[in-house]
């Protein structure tokens, strides 16, 4: 099955569906979708996954999508809020097979954002998974909005046992392919779904993803990951929010390859979950990476004598076979014993079947990734953003060039503007922003995404990116962060007279507070904190520094309009902000 032949994200799952699903029923078919986070499920007390075999999981989006399909008219937006389990894919291919456009919620967002959004976009419809999710958005969802819960809540809504419960029979033969036939109306320009990504301005804007888009970005990544599996089916342990672009997209990759997935329970359980999941791929946020380095780095600190000295040799000429470079004799023999002795340990504690993981949403630190590919562990690092559905670019097996994103997907074209900006083109580019003509008129221009970033083509064709031209905060979850909106926020209280915000690349913020007297500690502190409590979590100030030092034209930290100068800014106080952390 060839994907660019395929019309949309809901054709590509019915199709793959066919294929995995048994001729004859069985109670024991292999399964497709596990949940291992029970307590999101009303079987809860069981204390065992949830498992949604291919038939099953099929049945649900026939039954959903038959009931949607009589609420809503092509088009109608439905919001969709929820942790990530099997019932998040179940209804994002309802919504998309009913004719609807989903609108992804992030479980974080502020009520500030959920207010916005929600106005925004309009919904027919929201689908919750349950009273803790319902309660975030209660008081914008208005009576004309379909409510519609995966599990029960104390509310006027539909539960998802409701609507499947008069069509358990059908689980039991073949009659349940005419529930709800597949919508072969949808075309792959058609809008899939608008993921809404953090705006300069201060609100989020809604990015319009096709399903061709998505279908593109999916075949780029096919080319990668097949070669990788060997003709053997993939499992795959997802917790990256699916209200995230990239995870979104790794849905349709996963189902592509009729991949088993598990989901996993939280990044702290992470680890614990892969001996159980035994992943040959994974997808993860630089966060994620960052984690492991200083777990395992923690573990090899404290070895000794011998097996300190091979796990040295490990990472050394692990190193050197990355680059590329010849091994001595000497060093292979060596390396022979660091394979056996050292790295099919570190990727038994994986699991033991991991093929690759795969970095994204943000820039994976250079040493971390030498780190990870010289002890077993291959990190194909990528580049992308929610505007390019999402991933242009990624590192691929047996060529990593680790100070590099890889090379361009083959499904889209990059080509760098005289000024240094990557520009993309192609199917997985974005329709556009919903509502905003003026802001996809300055980002398309003939078709060309302008992304924002700097960088610039190896010689290996391989795309390297320098510097990010946008003002916005990459942190290491991936998160897109507005820095100038909480400035802005920043600056409304008196005594702060100018504020810069830092954290590309860390874990939380930071910020400079520009101040007359450092008696106005106390008040700021608590300003901030008030302040925290209406903005998402990931862009809450963990930490702060007073400064006196204004920022100004003169003192070349301000443009001749008045903006502030990061890079500037930076070059004097990189010390005082790296303390914080």
């Amino acid at each position: 099955m060839e994907l660019k032949h395929i019309n949309s994200l809901v054709e590509l799952f019915f199709s793959k569906s066919e294929e995995n699903i048994s001729k004859r029923y069985s109670s024991n078919e292999a399964p497709f979708l596990i949940n291992l986070k029970p307590k999101d499920h009303e079987l809860a007390e069981l204390r065992k996954p949830i498992i949604y075999s291919w038939r099953l999981t099929d049945v649900y989006i026939r039954i959903l999508s038959n009931y949607l399909k009589k609420k809503i008219s092509k088009g109608d937006r439905c919001i969709l809020l929820s942790e990530n389990r099997p019932e998040w894919l179940v209804s994002d291919l309802s919504i998309m097979n009913a004719g609807g456009v989903t609108v992804p919620l992030f479980t974080t967002y502020s009520d500030k954002d959920y207010e916005y959004i929600i106005k925004d976009c309009s919904p027919k419809v929201c689908i919750v998974s349950n009273q803790d999710q319902f309660d975030k958005i209660k008081k914008y969802i208005t009576k004309d909005i379909i409510l519609i819960s995966i599990d029960e809540i104390n509310e006027e809504a539909e539960f998802f046992k409701n609507i499947f419960n008069d069509y358990q029979d059908n689980l039991i033969n073949e009659d349940f392919k005419i529930l709800n036939p597949i919508n072969s109306d949808l075309k792959r320009d058609d809008l899939a779904c608008i993921i809404y990504t953090s705006g300069t301005t201060g609100n989020p804007k809604g990015v319009m993803l096709s399903h061709g888009g998505i279908l593109s970005n999916c075949e780029g990544a096919l080319n990668i990951i097949l070669p990788l599996l060997k003709g053997e089916k993939p499992v795959f342990l997802t917790w990256l929010p699916l209200s995230h672009s990239y995870e979104h997209t790794v849905q349709f990759v996963q189902i592509s390859l009729g991949a088993k997935v598990y989901y996993a329970e939280s990044l702290e359980k992470l680890l614990s979950n892969m001996s159980v999941a035994k992943p040959s791929i994974m997808t993860a946020v630089p966060r994620f990476y960052q984690n492991l380095y200083s777990k395992i780095s923690m573990n090899f600190s404290k070895q000794t004598g011998f097996k300190k000295k091979l796990i040295s040799s490990t990472i050394s000429l692990g190193i050197k076979k990355m680059n590329s470079e010849n091994l001595s004799f000497t060093e292979k023999i060596i390396n022979f014993f660091c394979e056996k002795l050292v790295r099919r340990k570190v990727k038994n504690q994986f699991g033991g079947n991991l093929r690759a993981f795969v970095s994204g949403g943000g820039a994976l630190d250079r040493k971390i990734g030498e780190f990870l590919n010289s002890i077993g562990l291959p990190t194909l690092q990528g580049y992308g953003l929610t505007e390019a559905s999402p991933v242009v670019s990624c590192n691929i097996p047996e060529k990593i060039m680790i100070e590099t994103v890889g090379p361009p997907f083959k499904t889209n074209q990059v080509k760098i503007a005289q000024d240094g900006e990557i520009l993309v083109k192609g199917e997985n580019v974005m329709l556009g922003y919903w509502n905003m003509k003026k802001e996809t008129d300055e980002i398309l221009k003939d078709g060309w995404l302008h992304t924002g970033d700097i960088g610039e083509i190896t010689k290996e064709g391989n795309l390297k990116i320098t510097d990010r031209k946008k003002e916005i905060i990459v942190n290491l979850g991936g998160d897109n962060i507005s820095p100038t909106k909480i400035e802005n926020l920043l600056c409304l209280n008196e005594k702060i007279k100018q504020s810069f915000v830092y954290g590309d690349k860390k874990t939380y913020l930071v910020a400079l507070i520009v101040t007359d007297s450092f008696k106005n500690e106390k008040e700021i502190q608590l300003y901030i904190e008030n302040l925290n409590n209406n903005l998402q979590i990931i862009e809450k100030i963990k930490k702060f520094k007073l400064i006196k030092q204004e920022f100004t034209i003169e003192n070349g930290m301000l443009t001749p309009t008045l903006k502030l100068k990061r890079k500037k800014i930076l070059e004097n106080f990189k010390q005082d902000l790296e303390k914080l952390y």
